[in-house]
């Protein structure tokens, strides 16, 4: 596997097949779950957790994996990575266990989890399954990053838990309820498209320059 194929597997994930922003996947936890950085981090770290070693070991035993059976085994796989994240951030901090609430063992029906164990880790190599976890779990944990700093910062004025803007600060609720995910995500989708419609135009006169 050369150099170039193998940085093209991960930033695919991150930037060109990003998991949210591009393929709308795992849309529970991006709009529940991100009303804070730290829950966001913690939620996008869990579950690049459990992409990685459920890519990782299917892809090991993708040719012993008999084919009728495939999907119950990959979801045996991935709820047995979540019951250990789930065990691990209750030891580590119960604040965020309890924030994250249901939504840490809902990581079991992720769809873009078990949709890369299908698409991608049962027909490649580990090396290749490791950067594509590993791409698609940074793509989805800068996602729920954006998210969660825009909902926090207007919601709360307040990052990463410093405050920012002072009393005098109006904190717009609605940004820290479920309503404000949906906004927030809808601007951050615009956002992009514009961002893609720029570049494709200036590709666009660039070719027609050297044309004329």
């Amino acid at each position: 596997m050369s150099e170039n194929n193998s940085m093209d597997i991960f930033v695919k994930g991150v930037w060109r097949e990003n998991p949210v922003f591009v393929m709308l996947l795992g849309m529970c936890p991006v709009l529940a779950v991100t009303n804070s950085v730290v829950n966001a981090l913690a939620m996008g770290l869990a579950t690049t957790f459990v992409l990685l070693m459920s890519s990782t070991l299917i892809s090991l035993l993708r040719k012993a994996i008999p084919k009728q059976v495939r999907i119950a085994t990959y979801i045996v796989i991935i709820a047995t990575f979540v019951t250990v994240v789930d065990y691990a951030i209750q030891a580590v901090s119960l604040e965020i266990y309890l924030a994250l609430g249901a939504f840490i063992q809902l990581i079991v029906v992720n769809c873009m989890i078990l949709g890369r164990q299908e698409a991608f880790a049962s027909k490649n190599t580990p090396i290749k399954a490791i950067l594509d976890a590993l791409g698609m779990g940074v793509g989805f944990t800068f996602a729920l990053l954006c998210l969660g700093a825009v909902r926090e910062l207007l919601g709360n004025g307040s990052l990463l838990g410093i405050d920012l803007f002072g009393p005098k600060f109006e904190p717009w609720a609605v940004m820290i309820l479920p309503p404000g995910g949906f906004f927030v995500l809808g601007a951050w989708l615009l956002l992009f498209a514009w961002l893609k419609d720029r570049a494709a135009a200036r590709n666009a006169g660039k070719e027609s320059g050297h044309v004329g």
